[in-house]
């Protein structure tokens, strides 16, 4: 397929769920800064009875009704490139793969657990250990964090930033997984771990949490460090999470994501990585995690705000470069 001058359509399919929809858009979003494009995000979600069907015996109406259309109606001209992410997506990736007549270039990111070959191409994880002649294997997953996009949002919270004295500390927790947890013990030890750290260089902590946080582990990580100048996001209002980052001189983050390792490593600052409680196996977070510590990105935290430098990642950029060579080759 020839990439013109005429900007590519670009077609984002996901459940809506926002760490799945992030790696999708944000790979849309790198291919649309190195090409002109256009993207339209499409939301589904398959109706319960027939969610457990495999990928192959699913059809479009068996989605349930508040889903976005993904899939034009007969006559309607198909959009170039297709970016799907999450098993939601699986089954329409195969329908658009078999059913644009080779307009549209299938690239489905994460591992899919179906033949590799069955997409135009994969962007998968390199700790995953997904091989395949059209598998493209990056550090972490794709995400939507420049430099530019973190400089647009610290404006809005700069009257909060702006004073804390330095180094600013981002402190990023996860929570419970099928490999980690969260205890409210370990809670209080990481809490006062950091607050040691903070309190020792004189610095401030800008604190967020995710979805998976337990709440009693947020209660009591959120009461300590409170105690230190900064901010602790308790949930409400708009997300800072990328002013933090921004203004940010040491990144923090719990070895349970490799979503938020992967977007911190994107910004050349220091990342130290916060144990967890491990409750199942951890291979692949322990595969990526030596990855950026060989990138010079990460250290595991030991009580310490060192500071290093290292080229910033850049993988989403160049699992973009690599779906407009799957284009061109057609």
């Amino acid at each position: 397929m020839e990439v013109g001058a005429s900007p590519l359509t670009i077609r984002v399919v996901t459940d809506g769920r926002a760490g799945i929809e992030n790696q999708a858009l944000g790979l849309a979003e790198a291919v649309a800064r190195l090409a002109p494009a256009s993207i339209d995000l499409r939301r589904v979600r398959w109706r319960p009875v027939f969610d457990w069907l495999p990928a192959d015996l699913k059809t479009p109406a068996m989605l349930d009704p508040v889903s976005d259309v993904p899939c034009p109606a007969d006559g309607e001209p198909w959009p170039e490139l297709w970016i799907a992410a999450g098993r939601a997506s699986l089954p329409l990736s195969l329908r658009a793969r078999k059913h644009s007549g080779g307009r549209t270039v299938v690239v489905q990111v994460q591992d899919p657990r179906l033949d590799s070959s069955r997409f135009d191409l994969v962007v998968a994880p390199e700790h995953d250990g997904l091989t395949g002649a059209n598998v493209v294997s990056i550090t972490g997953s794709p995400h939507r964090i420049t430099p530019e996009r973190l400089a647009e949002a610290a404006p809005a919270f700069a009257a909060v930033i702006k004073p804390l004295p330095r180094p600013r500390v981002a402190v990023l927790i996860g929570g419970r997984s099928k490999a980690f947890d969260l205890t409210q013990e370990h809670a209080a030890d990481l809490a006062d771990r950091i607050a040691g750290a903070v309190e020792g260089a004189g610095g401030s902590v800008l604190a967020t949490f995710s979805r998976r946080t337990p709440v009693e582990a947020q209660a009591v990580m959120a009461d300590r460090l409170s105690r230190l100048p900064g901010q602790v996001w308790d949930g409400t209002g708009p997300n800072p999470l990328f002013a933090y980052l921004h203004s940010a001189d040491h990144i923090l983050v719990t070895e349970d994501s490799a979503n938020m390792a992967a977007e911190a490593a994107s910004t050349g600052k220091p990342v130290h990585v916060l144990p967890m409680v491990r409750r199942g196996s951890a291979g692949k977070f322990a595969r990526l995690h030596a990855d950026l510590a060989a990138r010079g990105a990460a250290r595991p935290f030991d009580g310490r705000l060192e500071t290093w430098t290292y080229e910033p990642l850049a993988e989403t950029e160049r699992a973009a470069r690599a779906v407009l060579e799957a284009m061109k080759r057609g």
